[in-house]
């Protein structure tokens, strides 16, 4: 059985955002393996493939604000933060400003640009730090008549496409699976032959559409052919709306790309905002190497998914807190490792280093030169456990023995684990 701290980790590779939100287990980076874009930018990407979306210009100074609303031209516009986090209307400026997203005058915007630009935004999403507003979108009011829910995600039971609606949106899915199960409509897709008439009809059915039921089954489709067409791991309209000429329209725009199909998709990956990542991930993107920071003190470096789990679930049965999830894979060299390791210190919080590496096609060998080379070239000041077992063992120890540095050998993960635990008691 998975501890809190390996299921929080699953989750968050696993599952969007809005899937998992709580003030209990709010995360402060997005999922690994998806590349998340602003609305802005996606909203774009729906429109290029056939998505009604209001009208909107991102703005990225006070001046291009004031800009974007005259454009618009109306009495009143709508402006939103533009951060990778659901709960921004909600959420709360550091600097005191209610709000992510305001329907204000165009008179106005000035103002609440230079309040909003150049601040950090905390949402229920977010995480406690918050996330950086660099960029707003301002755009159309629209008149609404109704709000739904629509999404589609992977979905592992059905081994395919996932696509949920619901005839009340605006709100957050997981509350309306609580409140309002029975609202909720799900329809697996067969992936090679894509949805059929009745499967949309079914959609169209649970949305409780007004409008021409045909266009809102083309809406239906476009937005399916743009989840599989873009290699997306999530389309999310929140809402999916109807105006009062029963129009639908994508109304809000959440997309997620496998990071696997970047060698397709060059002109979206471009679009990558860094400033919305933790920087260590960032930074173990660039070397290969698969990190996710928590909120312990004992660093982790593990070959494989399942062992780091499995590490992290025995550091916390031992009595201490890990500090990170970090995988260096199979085939990782003696510069990846000593990335890995400027990685891991990179968090003031960690105080002791726990290398815990079983070596199948990853060489024990290959991993104790990375050691000894961070250890060296770093400087370490905090305690180095390391447990090595597999391909070239032997020669891995030894190289640690002879190294002359005061590592900390182990016989087994549980030792290991205890080792950490005792280094900074």
């Amino acid at each position: 059985m998975l501890t809190s701290t390996a299921a929080r980790v699953l989750l968050r590779r696993a599952l969007p955002a809005s899937a998992t939100s709580s003030s209990a287990a709010a995360p402060s980076v997005g999922p690994v393996r998806c590349l998340n874009l602003h609305e802005y930018q996606s909203a774009k990407i729906m429109a290029d493939s056939g998505v009604n979306v209001p009208f909107g210009l991102p703005a990225h100074t006070v001046d291009e604000a004031v800009a974007a609303a005259a454009t618009i031209g109306d009495d009143e516009v709508v402006i939103k933060s533009q951060i990778l986090a659901g709960g921004r209307g909600l959420g709360t400026f550091t600097n005191g400003l209610q709000g992510g997203v305001h329907i204000i005058k165009t008179s106005e915007v000035g103002e609440y640009a230079g309040r909003m630009l150049g601040g950090t935004l905390v949402t229920k999403q977010s995480g406690p730090a918050g996330k950086p507003v660099n960029t707003l979108l301002l755009a159309k009011k629209m008149s609404l008549a109704k709000e739904f829910y629509f999404a589609i995600f992977m979905d592992r039971s059905s081994g395919g496409p996932l696509i949920i609606a619901c005839s009340e949106g605006g709100t957050s899915i997981k509350d309306l699976a609580e409140s309002s199960p029975e609202k909720i409509v799900k329809v697996p897709i067969d992936v090679r032959t894509g949805p059929t008439d009745e499967q949309i009809a079914t959609v169209v059915d649970g949305l409780g559409v007004s409008g021409s039921r045909d266009d809102a089954a083309g809406q239906i489709r476009a937005l399916y052919n743009l989840f599989v067409d873009k290699d997306c791991t999530m389309v999310e309209v929140n809402p999916l709306a109807e105006d009062t000429d029963g129009k639908l329209i994508a109304a809000d725009a959440k997309i997620g790309f496998d990071d696997n199909a970047e060698f397709r998709h060059g002109d979206i990956f471009e679009q990558r905002d860094h400033t919305q990542e933790d920087p260590r991930e960032v930074a173990a993107g660039k070397w290969d190497l698969n990190y996710i920071g928590l909120d312990g003190n004992i660093g982790c470096m593990v070959n494989g998914a399942g062992l780091a789990m499995s590490t992290m679930d025995i550091i916390s049965l031992r009595g201490g807190s890990p500090a990170n999830f970090l995988d260096v894979g199979g085939s990782a060299n003696v510069d990846q490792i000593k990335a890995a390791f400027e990685i891991i210190t990179t968090d003031p919080a960690v105080k002791a280093i726990l290398v815990n590496i079983f070596g199948g096609i990853m060489k024990c060998d290959i991993i104790a030169e990375g050691i000894i080379e961070a250890s060296r070239s770093l400087d370490l000041k905090v305690p180095v456990i390391v447990r090595l077992e597999g391909t070239n063992v032997e020669r891995g120890k030894k190289l640690l023995e002879e190294s002359g540095l005061a590592l900390i050998t182990a016989d087994d993960l549980d030792d290991a684990a205890t080792k950490a635990v005792a280094s900074i008691a």
